[in-house]
């Protein structure tokens, strides 16, 4: 089975301008988690290693829409009230069984992918951002991904990146700035982050 890389990180900016040659995406207010699919069995850890499946079976049963020997990195979010609710998640995180199930029906996860780490089989990591990029949509469009996946949002538009800081609802807490030529590169924080206080419960 393959071995999941290391995420990788982002260093805090306190300015959220676009630079030219890069792209920014939603930054959520969720949890950090990276899978990956092999043979039909599903590894789901956290950004420590943790293992969180049993936590989110409904993660679990859904990886069936996705495109064998793949990996993801994303996050995974609870939304409640029409906003990202990491209370709910938080209670997630500690239940299993008969519970887990429970709360999966009551307060259902998403995955909100933000990066493709393998794609059939072919290790993408030394593949540029928009390349991998190109790749996640086309396994959104090829595999007609429904929840509980969804795609995170990107954007190489200035105009974009202002209206998510000033108009996106309580739970986003700001974006993520990626070189459009960069690889992944784990442990590393050469990704940048800007936090919206605006938005943020």
């Amino acid at each position: 089975m393959w071995i999941l890389p290391e995420p990788m990180l982002a260093q805090p900016v306190p300015d959220p301008t676009l630079p030219p040659g890069w792209a920014a995406e939603v930054k959520w207010d969720g949890f950090r988690a990276m899978l990956s699919l092999d043979g039909g069995q599903l590894v789901l850890r956290s950004r420590n290693g943790t293992p969180l499946a049993p936590s989110f079976p409904e993660l679990r049963s859904g990886a069936e829409q996705l495109s064998d020997a793949t990996s993801l990195d994303g996050e995974i979010v609870v939304w409640e009230g029409g906003r990202l609710a990491f209370e709910r998640l938080q209670e997630r995180l500690q239940r299993r069984g008969a519970r887990a199930a429970a709360l999966a029906a009551q307060w259902p996860a998403h995955f909100v992918a933000f990066d493709v780490l393998r794609l059939r089989g072919a290790d993408t990591t030394r593949w540029p951002y928009r390349r991998r990029r190109a790749a996640l949509e086309g396994l959104f469009a090829e595999q007609h991904l429904t929840a509980p996946w969804a795609l995170c949002p990107s954007t190489t538009d200035p105009a974009t990146v202002r209206e998510w800081l000033t108009t996106w609802t309580v739970g986003v807490e700001g974006i993520v700035l990626k070189r459009l030529e960069g690889v992944y590169e784990p442990g590393v924080r050469g990704w940048r982050k800007y936090k919206n206080a605006m938005n943020c419960s």
